[in-house]
């Protein structure tokens, strides 16, 4: 058993060297320049980011569904959307990427719900996936956060693996951006034939809000803290490169105000609402009525529009509320 993948069981066994390496590369404190430890040292690889599925006029842009039971509202969404056999097939190996950035708690917002990242693997592997991996590199130590967050009590009984960062985790890759270049990536995030983004909508004090496309700073390795000097630009260099299958957003409960971090629960508002896409500009512009904001009151949003990526405005939409 390798120290980075891990199932529910054996995700708390792990301890000593692995657990202290964990607690050095575990999040934004691992700053490394690109060129100094060898798995960055050869040239970076082109690898396509695209895991998307074909676009369907059958199916509305954006599904969102209310319901204070959460996997029954994930799972009515994704049907909205297609059903699931429309993003998974037989046989692949899914990675899901949750927000799990923060050591905090369900309630305090800061984090994916656990409840939706669960729901998701369930459904993957229903759907035939030979493999479903949950993964991010989170800001604080990485081990923590997911204990913290409930994601990795929520994965028991679901087959899912928990990878997380570690030194030879990573692959450094093309990126391709206007000011993303080569980065180190980790490793489940270019190795995988489906990509599931499950971010949460919440406040954040450099760029008003975050969702779906912030979400993919989670990915990276190496000094990311210093891409909020151009925040708006890198969160659009990342959406350009990931191109998600499904994006299953958490708007159950929002951080308003304090983010990203929060820990007051007085900053945080329940909606009981799961949203599904397979458009993360729209993702992100729904999203922002829950932050009393308009989808113009995001230079990124509207970067990532002009790119071609989604649209901001006039996606279709339809929205249920389950008894």
């Amino acid at each position: 058993m390798s120290d980075d993948k891990i199932k529910r069981r054996e995700f708390l066994k792990l301890g000593g060297k692995a657990a202290l390496l964990g607690a050095i590369l575990g999040g934004a404190e691992y700053a490394l320049s690109l060129g100094e430890y060898s798995p960055f040292n050869p040239p970076a690889k082109n690898l396509s980011g695209a895991h998307v599925v074909k676009s369907d006029n059958a199916y509305p842009d954006l599904v969102a569904v209310k319901s204070a039971d959460h996997a029954r509202a994930v799972a009515e969404a994704v049907a909205l959307a297609g059903g699931i056999g429309r993003f998974i097939s037989k046989g692949d190996i899914v990675t899901i990427k949750p927000n799990v950035g923060w050591d905090r708690t369900s309630a305090q917002g800061a984090n994916t719900n656990p409840t939706l990242v669960a729901a998701m693997a369930r459904l993957c592997f229903a759907a035939g996936a030979r493999k479903v991996v949950v993964a991010d590199v989170s800001c604080n130590e990485t081990r923590r956060c997911f204990q913290r967050s409930g994601i990795e009590a929520a994965l028991e009984g679901t087959d899912a693996e928990i990878v997380l960062p570690s030194e030879n985790n990573f692959i450094r890759a093309d990126l391709g951006g206007e000011i993303l270049g080569a980065w180190p990536v980790l490793r489940p995030f270019l190795e995988c034939d489906k990509l599931i983004n499950i971010p949460v909508i919440k406040h954040h004090g450099l760029c008003r809000g975050t969702g779906a496309m912030k979400n993919w700073y989670g990915v990276l390795g190496g000094p990311r803290n210093r891409l909020h000097q151009q925040i708006d630009t890198s969160i659009a260099d990342l959406a350009s490169f990931f191109r998600p299958t499904l994006t299953v957003v958490d708007i159950t409960r929002v951080l308003f105000r304090n983010g990203p971090v929060g820990g007051s629960l007085d900053d945080v508002m329940v909606h009981d609402i799961v949203a599904a896409t397979t458009d993360q500009v729209a993702a992100d512009s729904f999203g922002a009525r829950f932050l009393s904001l308009k989808p113009s009151d995001f230079e990124y949003i509207l970067e990532a529009e002009k790119r071609g990526l989604g649209k901001s405005t006039g996606f279709t939409m339809v929205e249920k509320e389950l008894a």
